[in-house]
C-alpha cells in the first residue's frame, strides 16, 4: 500500500517530528518503565478525561500487546500513535494519537492526546501539536484533522483553539469517558486552514498556568 512505500518496513512508519523544546516518535518496548511511571503518577489527573483504564494497564504484557496493536495499526494505515519526549533531557512528558484514519473521499483523521500531570500547562502538548500538523497534512495527506473534547475542559479547548482548530459541533453522548457516556464539543482544522493564529500574552499566561488535562482518545 502507499504507506508502504513511503516508509519501507521494519523502518518506523513515521520518522521522529522535532518541535518547539520537544519530539515526537513511535512508542517502542525501551519506553515501558518511564510509560509506566508517568501514567501511574497521572492516574488521578488522566482518568476523569479517559476511557475506563483495564485491570492490567501499566503491567509489562499489556504494554507489549500495546505496541503489537500500535505496529499493526501503523502498518494498516488506521492510526500514528506517538509519544513526546523534552528535547533538553529525553524525558518522556506525554502522547498523541491520530487514529481512525478515514481515506478515500475522507482523508481525515482524529486526534486524541494526554499529558503527565507534573509536565502539564507547561506548553509541552501546544508543541507537540503543532510539530505533528503539517506532517498529518504533508505526510500522511490528511485534508481534515478532527478533535473532541467535554465542554468542561477549558484547557483543552483553549490549546485546540490556539493551535487552528475550529469548533464544528457538539455531539450528545459522543464517547464513553472513564466509566460514563460523556458529551463532547467537536473541532477541526483543515489543511486549507491558515497557520494557527499566535497567542496573545494574555492568552499564553494563561495557558501556563492551566493544568491541560488530554482530549478524548
Amino acid at each position: 500500500m502507499w504507506l508502504s512505500a513511503l516508509f519501507p518496513f521494519p523502518a518506523e512508519p513515521l520518522p521522529a517530528i522535532e518541535g518547539k523544546g520537544v519530539y515526537l516518535r513511535v512508542p517502542q518496548m525501551k519506553d515501558f518503565v518511564a510509560w509506566r511511571t508517568l501514567r501511574d503518577i497521572s492516574r488521578g489527573f488522566l482518568t476523569p478525561w479517559e476511557p475506563l483504564w483495564p485491570a492490567d494497564d501499566l503491567t509489562r504484557g499489556a504494554f507489549r500487546r500495546r505496541l503489537r496493536r500500535y505496529a499493526r495499526d501503523m502498518v494498516t494505515d488506521e492510526a500514528y500513535p506517538l509519544f513526546i519526549f523534552r528535547r533538553v533531557d529525553d524525558e518522556l512528558v506525554g502522547g498523541l494519537t491520530l487514529s481512525n484514519v478515514r481515506r478515500g473521499v475522507c482523508q481525515a483523521a482524529s486526534l486524541g492526546y494526554w499529558m503527565g500531570a507534573p509536565y502539564a500547562g507547561q506548553g509541552y502538548m501546544r508543541a507537540a501539536v503543532t510539530a505533528l500538523l503539517p506532517v498529518a497534512h504533508d505526510v500522511l495527506h490528511l485534508r481534515r484533522v478532527e478533535a473532541a473534547c467535554m465542554p468542561n475542559n477549558q484547557a483543552s479547548i483553549r490549546l485546540l483553539e490556539s493551535c487552528g482548530f475550529t469548533r464544528e459541533g457538539y455531539s450528545r453522548e459522543y464517547l464513553c469517558i472513564n466509566g460514563t457516556w460523556e458529551d463532547h464539543i467537536l473541532f477541526a482544522r483543515l489543511k486549507s486552514d491558515p497557520i494557527a493564529r499566535l497567542m496573545s500574552r494574555e492568552e499564553t499566561l494563561a495557558t501556563r498556568l492551566s493544568r491541560v488535562p488530554p482530549a478524548a482518545q
